[in-house]
């Protein structure tokens, strides 16, 4: 697309909601700099950029070049569109869907008791006394205000964390995998995302003169590649295979980095599982076959392990990286390992008060050390994520007031997540021209769908992705927020898109009814 009718097609009103996305993903492109230079998009305006002192030509490039699919272009419009419907302009839906988005208190999960009782004892200590809250729920808080420096959760703790959640993290960690677990290897940080980014960090060095590289799955989950892009750390995609139902090839690895090694230095690998955005289970056979693949690549290892508790179907299991790298027994037991859990998905869902723990396993020790100075320069995690990751790890033992509620509660959000996979599954293998392998696990479906030449020619002819194209035409008409496949990475010639599961069973229901119904007059519409 030439400048002058990108320019053109900026301007014009008609096709407001597309050119968001546009500027939004070609804005820091070489040509789109000059133009952004001279002229405003919304009011053709010249600009003074020149007088600041920050602008877009002396900021950090890596940080201009770095996306984030699932809170991009087409979330910023679904906000617009929520407020239009407040202010009473009539659209053919009542409400937004935002399926974009692993955020389940949003879509109407409720918290678990446990979890708030505690949370609501460590913030407000005079309800100690209260005897409306069982005892386990008061020995808990006593426990973690016994670790916070004044007897307050408003006081900075240690940079990895309180000693004894940490020691509660290694426990649990210890009864999943009957492998023993040193809590000084436990890190507490603000959601996974900033275990993964410390990890990730220590990466970043040249060697032999070559940029470091990392391998993540293709489709991945955004956070890698943003993280990357913003370390100036080459991403190596290695494609998941979709008619195995997203699994792990040896091959593809072996073909990814002998093709990265051209132009990098591969330096670690990224494994996601369950998967997001595929929502797969890997079999225990292909967690063995990335481990010796690590190992004969001299590759570090990174376990995102965040869905752990988010497994549904039947003859799926979970299996911890550093359970079966163990088990393995040398030389695999001595390989380097990060993995990653969070309090923002499982059963808890609560994504808001970012908790979150990196377990590391192998480090050389001065590496070690460097890891926990790096942590330190950001304090330490917030202290409310804490605490629910210490009710995580420490939940209600038969023995306890709390534990019947608890366990009705987690097993009811568990029970009903699995239900939700099935259906969102079958409904879309139920709708012409798609495809959606089955969601073992995690909370999403990657559903491949066709598109009709002309709706293809038509989303190149206006600068955007066909899936981009589709995924606009759907929350103009229904209210239904998605991801478009390209924000994940797919296979070329191919169309994805991601979408929650997480809506609450009525609400579900009706949205896959409208996504149903949309998609058919698209395809007629378009063919």
């Amino acid at each position: 697309m030439s400048l002058q009718r990108l320019n053109k097609f900026v301007r014009c009103s008609e096709n407001y909601n597309l050119c968001r996305y546009v500027k939004s993903q070609l804005e820091f492109s070489p040509f789109l700099r000059l133009s952004v230079k001279s002229k405003n998009f919304s009011t053709g305006q010249n600009m003074s950029s020149n007088q600041k002192v920050l602008n877009l030509d002396n900021m950090n490039p890596n940080v201009r070049i770095m996306e984030y699919a699932v809170r991009g272009p087409l979330l910023i419009r679904a906000t617009e569109i929520e407020n239009e419907l407040k202010k009473g302009i009539e659209k053919p839906f009542k409400e937004v869907l935002k399926a974009n988005i692993g955020d389940c208190h949003a879509m109407g999960q409720k918290p678990i008791t446990f979890i708030r009782q505690v949370l609501a004892l460590v913030s407000q200590p005079e309800l100690l006394d209260d005897d409306r809250y069982p005892e386990d729920v008061k020995e808990r808080a006593r426990t973690i205000l016994d670790g916070c420096r004044g007897g307050s959760v408003g006081s900075y703790t240690d940079s990895p964390g309180i000693e004894i959640i940490r020691k509660h993290v290694a426990q649990y960690i210890e009864r999943r995998d009957g492998i023993p677990c040193d809590y000084l290897n436990v890190l507490l940080c603000a959601g996974a995302s900033d275990g993964i980014k410390a990890i990730l960090r220590l990466l970043v060095a040249d060697v032999d003169g070559k940029k470091p590289g990392v391998l993540i799955p293709i489709p991945q989950y955004p956070l890698y590649s943003a993280t990357l892009a913003e370390f100036n750390v080459k991403q190596v995609g290695y494609f998941l295979d979709e008619n195995k139902n997203w699994g792990l090839d040896v091959n593809e690895l072996e073909r990814s980095i002998t093709e990265a090694r051209k132009h990098c230095n591969p330096r670690a690998i990224v494994v996601i599982n369950p998967g997001n955005p595929t929502g797969q289970v890997l079999t225990k056979e292909n967690v063995v076959d990335v481990i010796k693949f690590a190992y004969k690549e001299k590759l570090f290892l990174l376990a995102d392990e965040v869905y752990q508790d988010n497994v549904y179907a039947e003859g799926s299991k979970f299996y911890s990286f550093k359970k079966v790298l163990t088990e393995l027994g040398s030389p695999y037991s001595e390989m380097e390992l990060a993995s990653f859990m969070s309090c923002s998905k499982g059963y808890m869902g609560e994504c808001g008060l970012r908790g979150g723990y990196t377990e590391v396993i192998n480090l050389d020790p001065e590496v070690k050390a460097m890891l926990l100075k790096s942590v330190s320069a950001m304090l330490c995690p917030t202290v409310l994520g804490q605490t629910v990751m210490d009710c995580v790890v420490n939940p209600p033992q038969p023995d306890e007031p709390s534990y019947e509620s608890f366990q009705k509660e987690k097993n009811g959000v568990l029970k009903s997540l699995a239900e939700r996979a099935k259906l969102v599954a079958d409904t879309f293998n139920s709708i012409p021209g798609m495809s959606c392998n089955p969601v073992q696990g995690a909370m999403y479906a990657f559903p491949q769908f066709k598109l009709p030449e002309r709706a293809i020619k038509e989303a190149k002819n206006q600068g955007i992705e066909p899936n981009a194209f589709y995924a606009f035409q759907l929350l103009e008409s229904t209210g239904i927020c998605i991801v478009p496949g390209s924000g994940f990475g797919q296979v070329e010639g191919t169309y994805h898109f991601r979408t929650t599961i997480l809506p609450q069973p009525d609400k579900l229901k009706n949205m896959l009814d409208n996504f149903k119904d949309f998609h058919l007059k698209f395809i007629e519409q378009w063919k």
